[in-house]
């Protein structure tokens, strides 16, 4: 079925099923579209799907657990930052550990005029 074809499609179902007259299992028979979909087209044609979020918090409160607070936005970028400050000072101790192992010399000490 082609783009234009489905869209079509789509609202006749949702137009068909708004009218009262058939069940979302009745549509599914009739047309061979999974019942969950038409519910879905229906919700939101009426603007009441709720997104993705929203799903997420309530499966949160339906096992009893409670939603992460949403953290700010510059805290977010700070938390960004300081994984990106570990990960390089991670990288910079193996590269150090690698090159001691390759050049047999200790590359930490400190050369220079001993007192």
């Amino acid at each position: 079925m082609d783009k234009k074809k489905e869209n079509i499609s789509k609202e006749a179902i949702v137009a068909e099923y708004l009218t009262g007259s058939i069940s979302y299992r009745g549509l599914e028979a009739k047309y061979g579209v999974p019942s969950r979909s038409i519910c879905d087209w229906v919700l939101e044609y009426q603007g009441r799907k709720p997104s993705w979020k929203e799903k997420k918090r309530h499966k949160l409160e339906k096992e009893g657990k409670s939603p992460e607070p949403e953290l700010p936005k510059d805290v977010k970028l700070l938390q960004d930052a300081l994984h990106k400050s570990q990960l390089k000072g991670e990288l910079l101790e193996e590269m150090l550990k690698l090159s001691e192992e390759y050049t047999g010399i200790d590359l930490r000490k400190k050369f220079g005029v001993k007192r």
